[in-house]
């Protein structure tokens, strides 16, 4: 219920009151709050610490001293070994960094095992394929883009999020 006050009278000098009625209201409106945004936040926060660590294997084409299995299920992480054999046996390290601009594009936490989709917006701009044989920069192909999108998938396995599956068919660009 909201609360009218009107002034009668006036000032010292006599004159009536001027301003208009001062109105109370009974509570501030509040902003919505996302619900599943600490979930969100979790599921970003694993696929970063993922692509950190998938970072540092590309380097030295090697996932020896990375924490890739705490962040990527079977899937995901024979994808990232797969790459590093590849890149073990045509003496290729990646040089610079790849961009990441991730968003979390569907939530469902119902299912007994919870699911995320991500999309990531890849930035090849900073991106070097160095080879350590020939001891130089091998061009990137000249249909890749330099920024496209890329799809994610995380479950939520015993209370942590684990990337799934890691599509790196190029999408669109972004």
């Amino acid at each position: 219920m909201a609360l009218l006050l009107v002034g009668c009278g006036g000032g010292s000098d006599g004159k009536a009151a001027t301003d208009p009625p001062a109105v109370a209201t009974s509570s501030p409106p509040t902003a919505s709050v996302d619900p599943q945004a600490a979930e969100k936040t979790a599921v970003l926060a694993a696929y970063n610490a993922m692509s950190a660590e998938q970072a540092k294997a590309y380097r030295v084409a090697d996932a020896k001293g990375t924490d890739l299995e705490k962040y990527a299920t079977a899937e995901a992480l024979g994808q990232i070994r797969n790459d590093l054999a590849r890149m073990q046996e045509a003496g290729t390290v990646v040089r610079g960094e790849i961009g990441h601009d991730a968003k979390v594009t569907a939530l469902d936490m119902t299912p007994t095992t919870p699911k995320a989709t991500l999309s990531d917006c890849v930035d090849l701009s900073k991106y070097e394929r160095y080879s350590t044989k020939r001891k130089e920069v091998i061009p990137l192909p000249t249909q890749q883009p330099l920024r496209y999108v890329m799809t994610v998938t995380a479950e939520r396995w015993e209370g942590r999020w684990m990337v799934t599956v890691i599509n790196t068919q190029g999408g669109p660009t972004c």
